[in-house]
């Protein structure tokens, strides 16, 4: 005689083979038996369906799983001796099967070192999390760090930066606008991109706009330009003067 019980999906099962073999009947007549328990909806978890080859022509046909409940509600209607004598086999089988599977009781040291082991798991685990955290933080504020200004602060820096060139020609009516505006916006721009090391005005990180506007309100010409802004200046107010005269 085969294992009466075996393990399926972690459960102590017995099969309608097993049975028919076991209790002396027809595997059709088990099959009917299961099939006519699955009628009732509250059965059903207790049969499962599987397949089986016949080992003489080798032809696949349908069997069932059932664990103790199931067999115990299949068995209820076998009598006679015998029946009993199987049915107390069964039951001795499925208790010694889901003893043996059942998770051992770990010992006190045995518990402590499991639970040492979990704690420096834990541990790692958090660590490990806390370090992707971190690089996930650096990265935004890399990103936070290099992202240009909007068009609205391009605008800004624009306007104030034509501002203080201005301021620093003295109006565009003065004799230095017209001599020397080209050379003058070109060295403000050309300081403003040198002091924040990027190819273009506009590139200039959003983090650091406010620096940006305090720099250019303390922007002021070299002293050699101040010198030819001033000597030029200084060449209309001249010529104003003898024109008054």
């Amino acid at each position: 005689m085969t294992q009466l019980v075996i393990i399926q999906n972690r459960q102590a099962v017995t099969t309608s083979l097993q049975i028919a073999e076991s209790f002396e009947k027809e595997h059709r007549n088990v099959l009917r038996d299961i099939e006519g328990l699955l009628k009732n909806e509250h059965t059903k978890k207790l049969f499962y369906k599987g397949e089986y080859e016949h080992p003489q022509n080798k032809q696949v046909y349908p069997m069932y799983f059932m664990n103790r409940d199931g067999f115990t509600l299949l068995a209820m209607g076998f009598t006679g001796e015998k029946a009993l004598e199987f049915k107390l086999k069964y039951i001795q089988a499925f208790n010694q099967m889901e003893e043996k599977n059942l998770p051992q009781r770990l010992s006190e040291k045995e518990q402590l070192k499991a639970s040492m082991r979990l704690s420096l798991e834990t541990s790692e685990e958090v660590e490990t999390l806390k370090l992707e955290v971190s690089e996930v933080k650096e990265t935004v504020q890399n990103i936070v760090n290099t992202m240009r200004i909007d068009g609205g602060q391009e605008a800004q820096i624009r306007k104030r930066g034509n501002e203080a060139v201005m301021q620093a020609l003295g109006g565009k009516d003065a004799n230095a606008y017209k001599q020397l505006s080209k050379q003058v916006f070109s060295a403000f721009w050309r300081d403003f991109k040198d002091h924040f090391q990027i190819p273009r005005y506009g590139d200039l990180p959003k983090s650091r706009f406010a620096e940006g506007i305090k720099f250019i309100s303390m922007w002021q010409p070299s002293t050699s330009l101040r010198m030819d802004i001033t000597t030029s200046n200084g060449q209309q107010h001249l010529k104003l003067v003898e024109g008054g005269c």
